[in-house]
């Protein structure tokens, strides 16, 4: 069983300090958030609350993810790392691969790479990508990154990329698992059609229950039934051993400890922060894995 523990939120300063205590704890890996910014205003609505509001604000950091992933592999030696989501048709797809084999190679092959279709509009407007048909560029985008990172010779003559034949280079020595997440039926699609694995954003047991019947016969359908699939699944509500195993055997290999931000008092020191890690990896972890935090 997988867990990961959520970082979104937190100062980068403090990201350097944490991580080594996430990876003695036993967490599998860390979660990031991707934003390039923050606007000023905006009218789009966060679609995984009922208020709207999305739980930031301008003053929120959101350092960029490849870069993240190469400073904070550094000072770790098995922790994996994933954004979560990484907001993928905001960008170009050669960029994206080029960022992606970056990080993956000077962290030694520990990246994951969680994908979005993204819901904040003006992101999109700003940077002068278009907001429509999003879903349609991930589907082109896809197997372009992935044919980059495997070191082939890529050209592209679709609706949306055209480009002649190039090669990227360095490129990751393993093959980096694609994790699409997001709840609706499109996002299912994705990640059976094309991904190694699929993350929410937070769901009670019977939801997760739906979603993963969901996504074994949408995979079935693709015939990829029989390949290795992550569901690493964040959960809105406590859940006794008997559910929890219910889960595992439909397919869900882990979950998520979510922000600290979220689970402490604000203005929380950088020990205390500390001290919650290993907290966690005591109550959380070791119980449901059978070992001590810190080892593997």
């Amino acid at each position: 069983m997988q867990f990961w523990q959520a970082v979104p939120f937190t100062h980068p300063d403090e990201l350097l300090d944490l991580v080594p205590i996430i990876e003695e704890a036993g967490f599998e890996g860390v979660l990031l958030a991707d934003h390039v910014f923050a606007p000023e205003s905006y009218a789009s609505r966060y679609p995984y609350d009922d208020s709207g509001e999305p739980p930031f604000d301008e003053k929120t950091p959101f350092p960029e993810v490849f870069a993240t992933i190469c400073a904070l592999s550094m000072v770790t030696t098995r922790l994996r790392f994933m954004p979560n989501v990484y907001v993928l048709p905001m960008r170009h797809p050669i960029e994206v691969a080029k960022g992606l084999s970056t990080a993956a190679v000077f962290s030694k092959n520990r990246v994951v790479f969680g994908i979005g279709a993204g819901w904040l509009k003006e992101e999109f407007e700003i940077l002068g990508q278009p907001f429509d048909a999003r879903g349609r560029r991930m589907d082109e985008q896809i197997p372009i990154v992935q044919k980059l990172l495997r070191g082939e010779v890529v050209s592209a003559d679709g609706e949306f990329y055209k480009f002649a034949p190039l090669r990227l280079n360095p490129i990751p020595t393993r093959t980096v698992p694609f994790w699409v997440g997001g709840m609706n039926a499109a996002a299912l699609r994705r990640a059976a059609q094309y991904g190694h694995g699929w993350t929410g954003a937070g769901t009670s047991f019977d939801e997760t229950v739906a979603i993963l019947k969901d996504l074994h016969a949408r995979r079935k359908a693709f015939g990829r039934d029989h390949e290795p699939f992550d569901c690493v699944i964040p959960l809105t509500e406590p859940l006794p051993p008997d559910k929890m195993k219910q889960l595992i055997d439909l397919g869900m290999t882990g979950t998520v400890s979510w922000p600290l931000s979220f689970q402490m008092p604000p203005g929380a020191t950088l020990q205390q922060k500390k001290d919650k890690i290993r907290q966690l990896g005591e109550t959380l972890i070791a119980p449901v894995n059978g070992q001590s935090s810190g080892k593997r």
